[in-house]
């Protein structure tokens, strides 16, 4: 089953070989009629396998995330049915790293703005400064494929890169270093940014790490990208902080706590925001090569030879 869209020619290649089916919608209901009698599994951010969706297909046996994050999929349900789950993760970094200097400029620079206000007959110049990348600090929390890219790309701009993981070792310290990136602590990074980029995965402990608490602390005037996953920032307490506040200026996000046709952001009416829908990964470059490595891994395990094929970083279960 695809459970999501993937590269057209990826799924012309699964289709001669393969019985393929897509879900009606991504609701649970139509989730679990297209798994019923499904053995494979392909999906994307968006799509959400939760137990009761898994428990409807008693022949399911592979889960292939074609990307980094697992949130969307319920963990437990797939050990305890003794599914093999494979994530593709490193091709998403380069299109997700380069997105988020996408945000970042057009958020710091106005873009959006002066579109949206030239469209509509306006010549708005005076208005639209805003502060050079050069010299600035640019933090980073997450500093791991994605947030690392990140940080060489702010270096080579002349940007002041820091970042923080989850467990930092002297190891990770000189891999980063080597990327222009100095490993730092949360508080830091927090405290200290101009730009404060988000790249973590999204689990419990993550969960609203950017709060009320976080947001009051942040460096006044700086400015928020959230390219990671929607929980990890507290969208109540980030548009009370960009209405009302007076730390964070403004905030560029491609993921949100609640996504898919038919939602309206919150944020939708502000100037000091900038919107895409969860599009960071979304070069046709990088989706024609998660496509192919899908067709490897489908194919591998066909032939009993997924754990040869298994590359570092993407075994889960």
């Amino acid at each position: 089953m695809l459970a999501s869209p993937i590269d057209p020619g990826t799924v012309d290649v699964l289709s001669a070989s393969y019985d393929v089916v897509k879900p009606a919608a991504s609701t649970p209901e139509a989730l679990k009629e297209a798994i019923a009698d499904r053995d494979t599994v392909v999906l994307r951010s968006g799509v959400m396998l939760s137990a009761d969706v898994l428990d409807a297909a008693p022949g399911l046996k592979l889960l292939v995330r074609a990307g980094a994050g697992l949130d969307n999929i319920d963990l437990d349900q797939a050990r305890s049915m003794g599914l093999r789950v494979v994530k593709i993760p490193g091709m998403s970094a380069p299109p997700v790293a380069e997105f988020t200097f996408a945000l970042l400029l057009s958020l710091a620079r106005k873009v959006t703005v002066a579109d949206r206000q030239l469209r509509e007959g306006h010549w708005p110049k005076p208005t639209l400064g805003g502060p050079l990348l050069h010299g600035k600090t640019l933090g980073i929390v997450g500093a791991g494929n994605i947030g690392a890219l990140v940080g060489q790309m702010g270096a080579s701009w002349g940007m002041r890169a820091i970042g923080c993981v989850a467990n930092p070792n002297d190891t990770v310290a000189q891999q980063l270093l080597g990327r222009g990136v100095r490993l730092t602590d949360y508080d830091e990074v927090l405290t200290t940014s101009d730009f404060l980029c988000l790249h973590t995965p999204l689990d419990e402990s993550t969960r609203h790490l950017i709060g009320a608490e976080a947001l009051s602390r942040m460096k006044p005037g700086s400015l928020l990208i959230n390219v990671a996953r929607g929980g990890v920032v507290d969208e109540a307490a980030l548009f009370e902080a960009l209405t009302q506040g007076d730390t964070v200026a403004g905030a560029a996000l491609d993921v949100h706590e609640i996504e898919g046709e038919g939602t309206r952001s919150r944020f939708s009416d502000l100037d000091n925001v900038v919107l895409t829908p969860h599009i960071g990964a979304m070069a046709v470059d990088s989706q024609r090569l998660i496509g192919e490595r899908i067709v490897e891994l489908v194919q591998a395990y066909d032939n009993g030879k997924l754990d040869e094929e298994i590359r570092d970083g993407e075994h889960v279960l």
